[in-house]
């Protein structure tokens, strides 16, 4: 059997991806795997630098900002060139460096991976190696990496200005994250996809009755909105935060009922259906088919007239007060319904308010 994209969307839908959703508390999830500290985040270091060692790939005489930044740098090594010296240079590009710290932070001595992208006329940075290379933060106010070495190129025929150098950074300066704020508390950051006012009261309360004893509440947590659940360090744990911390993210908890939602991917085609997603009765008309969602089917009338169409399809609503949302798709994969006019007929239906769930589109 031939297998086409509109296929494989189909067999998604119609299968696995739909079961992944709308489960009421299918067990145990500890706290650590739906949030994080705030204060956790990716950093990155800049810089420009320049590419030694290319095979004639380089910027050129013509491009002055690479010639005149090797002159400064051969300047720094007491080595007076002119510009005119180096016109015909082809062997040296000028480049953007830059690095992603991790989100843990990083300690003085370690090292990082770089990547390095042509800013010139450079045809290719195969071959070439980074000149050390001072990195700074958003504020160029301080060095915290540099970096240097050997330029590994992906793909040398699609992508060959640019390319990355494994652990080729190292780093100057500490840069640690603070998790406690000046009272002596954290914060847990719901993921984005768990956000919601019930899953921050659960949190709350798994985190309270562990803390607690027979006959003494203690309410060190409280949540602020579906996001942010605020903690409270116990003063026997001041002097050790991090056992603490690894205490309360440790905690297993019950999943509230998951969210009805569809995610929808404009640029890869793909829709991911909760199971827990209806619609209301409704018909659709598209593109010379029909599709109704009522039971039984609404009778003709002058002001209402049947339209004979070349698809038709019914869909039963008699067994729930709605109709899935999947047995929908699943209906129009039948008749062979692209996957575009079935992403434009879902979100005509959210729309219209006939969708019982969150729709949440990804370009």
């Amino acid at each position: 059997m031939r297998t086409t994209r509109r296929s494989v969307m189909a067999m998604l839908v119609g299968a696995g991806v739909m079961a992944l959703g709308g489960a009421v508390a299918v067990g145990q999830t500890t706290i650590a795997d739906v949030t994080h500290l705030k204060g956790r985040r990716v950093n990155t270091l800049t810089g420009y630098g320049l590419v030694v060692g290319l095979n004639g790939t380089g910027d050129g005489g013509k491009y002055a900002p690479s010639i005149r930044a090797m002159v400064a740098m051969l300047a720094k090594f007491n080595i007076p060139v002119g510009v005119d010296e180096l016109g015909k240079s082809k062997n040296v590009a000028l480049v953007w460096v830059d690095v992603t710290l991790p989100e843990n932070g990083v300690r003085e001595g370690d090292r990082v991976d770089v990547k390095v992208s042509a800013v010139g006329e450079a045809k290719s940075l195969l071959g070439g190696r980074l000149v050390m290379t001072p990195l700074q933060g958003p504020g160029l106010d301080a060095i915290f990496a540099f970096a240097s070495g050997a330029i590994r190129v992906a793909d040398p025929k699609t992508a060959p200005t640019t390319g990355t150098i494994i652990n080729g950074a190292v780093m100057e300066e500490d840069i640690i994250h603070n998790y406690i704020n000046e009272l002596g508390q954290i914060t847990l950051v719901v993921e984005d996809v768990h956000a919601s006012h019930a899953l921050a009261s659960v949190i709350e309360q798994t985190i309270n009755e562990d803390v607690s004893e027979i006959g003494q509440i203690r309410r060190i947590a409280m949540a602020q909105g579906p996001k942010n659940i605020v903690v409270q360090i116990p003063p026997e744990y001041f002097s050790n935060p991090v056992a603490f911390i690894g205490r309360i993210e440790g905690l297993e908890m019950l999943m509230p009922r998951n969210e009805s939602r569809i995610v929808i991917n404009r640029r890869t085609e793909t829709i991911t259906i909760g199971a827990g997603v209806e619609i209301a009765p409704t018909v659709i008309v598209h593109a010379g088919m029909t599709i109704t969602t009522a039971t039984p089917e609404p009778v003709p009338t002058p002001d209402d007239p049947r339209i004979d169409v070349d698809h038709a399809a019914s869909i039963d609503t008699t067994e729930s007060n709605g109709t899935k949302l999947r047995e929908l798709v699943r209906r129009l994969n039948i008749l062979n319904v692209p996957a575009k006019d079935i992403i434009a007929i879902i979100e005509n239906l959210y729309a219209n308010g006939q969708i019982r769930g969150k729709l949440v589109i990804r370009d």
